[in-house]
């Protein structure tokens, strides 16, 4: 169930702002239903020390988060689907089975999991992944749209309606899509379309996965996601430039549509060169291409590498991983990129938990990232939309961390009212 909120909060006092040595106090007002931040002030009663102050925060996101597939491992009913040899084939296999069992009111269970622990960790937005296919058919989509409109108050859902299978091989490719097509006619709160190009059985079939999403989400002015590019085999063509070349051939601009590309895992993005990092960029940049990356640390760094290719064993040696390197992205590049959390408790990621600050923890040791400049890029990429400065005049949807002895917890601040967590 969603939390309950407290009355309206009108002032906290002594907490730090990043990147701030001394403690503040914030005033809320209400001109409206949402609450305004209206002054910051030095905060002057010094009885506190400052190491006992709690931090205030931009609230968080999920900016890819798959709510239908959350916590199948801790749930009795699919304890037979735990993984035995961790390679993505047996992801997807025992997945597609797990969700044969898949029922209303267990989706709505793991969903309310998920979102629980989400908020508790800070999250107040998220864009949610949820599977249409033939085994599933719509009643993950039915179950999402009931969460969104139960938990509106607390959390901003945004669905993507999302082909985790072929739609143009196999033999349900063509019930696939006509599934997906539609879910996208039937349920308005579908603000996003999203395929799985790199499941096709060809590159032919992935590249009219591609075509097809692009002239679809166009034409019904969604955004797009793909989950693209995951694997690190240097003998497969990159689908990157496919996506790019054909955003360009149709025209889809930040002149033309509001609507963005995200484009998600892309390991096999890791083994390009300088030159073609600089090629993708210019493409982005030079063609007004509202394209975005999303890297999935704890799902990459499990899932993409080159050990077992082929059901053969890879040297002790020679195992590496694969993730989308997002702070030189943003640096070096000059591109759009964030890291989000990806799945919980699943084959997919059968470890970590739905809390973007311990994935920004994990980011200092991927990105050997352990500077100040690298902690608040870190922070900003977890969702990159909120900044680290809160201002006069923000929207009140803050975080308040607790990190003292007895006091561990945070505090979520929802627009005008207030929830404790611990």
């Amino acid at each position: 169930m969603p939390p309950k909120l407290t009355s309206r909060i009108q002032r906290i006092n002594g907490v730090r702002l990043a990147g701030q040595p001394s403690t503040w106090d914030i005033q809320i007002e209400y001109p409206t239903d949402s609450g305004t931040i209206t002054s910051v002030t030095p905060h002057e009663d010094e009885g506190t020390h400052i190491t006992e102050s709690p931090l205030a925060l931009p609230a968080l996101t999920h900016p890819h988060i798959h709510l239908d597939k959350a916590f199948i491992h801790s749930t009795p009913e699919y304890a037979q689907f735990l993984p035995s040899t961790g390679t993505f084939q047996e992801a997807l296999s025992s997945t597609t089975k797990a969700k044969q069992q898949f029922n209303h009111a267990d989706l709505i269970k793991r969903g309310e999991w998920l979102l629980a622990e989400s908020l508790a960790s800070g999250v107040t937005a998220m864009r949610t992944f949820v599977e249409v296919d033939h085994t599933v058919q719509h009643i993950c989509l039915k179950a999402a749209a009931e969460l969104k409109e139960k938990w509106k108050q607390a959390c901003e859902i945004q669905i993507v309606c999302f082909a985790q299978d072929p739609i143009f091989s196999t033999e349900h490719g063509d019930q696939n899509m006509r599934l997906v097509s539609e879910a996208l006619d039937k349920y308005p709160q579908i603000e996003v379309l999203g395929t799985t190009p790199y499941v096709e059985t060809s590159i032919d079939a992935a590249k009219a996965n591609i075509d097809w999403a692009i002239d679809r989400a166009l034409a019904l002015d969604k955004h797009l996601d793909f989950h693209l590019d995951y694997n690190l085999d240097t003998t497969k063509e990159p689908l990157v430039w496919h996506v790019l070349h054909t955003l360009k051939q149709r025209g889809w601009t930040t002149g033309l549509t509001t609507k963005r590309v995200m484009l998600g895992h892309c390991t096999r993005l890791t083994l390009l060169s300088e030159n073609e990092w600089i090629r993708i960029a210019r493409d982005i940049h030079e063609n007004d291409l509202p394209v975005s990356f999303v890297g999935l640390p704890t799902s990459d760094i499990y899932m993409a590498s080159s050990a077992g290719v082929n059901g053969s064993e890879t040297a002790l040696q020679s195992r590496p991983r694969g993730t989308l390197q997002i702070l030189e992205m943003i640096r070096k590049y000059g591109l759009d990129a964030v890291i989000a959390v990806n799945n919980v408790g699943n084959s997919f990621t059968p470890w970590g938990a739905p809390d973007p600050l311990a994935l920004a923890c994990l980011g200092v040791g991927v990105y050997q990232a352990g500077s100040q400049d690298d902690a608040e890029l870190l922070f900003d990429s977890l969702e990159n939309l909120p900044k680290l400065g809160i201002r006069p005049g923000d929207t009140v949807i803050l975080i308040v961390v607790h990190v003292v002895p007895k006091v561990v917890g945070r505090q979520i601040l929802l627009n005008n009212h207030e929830t404790i967590l611990s």
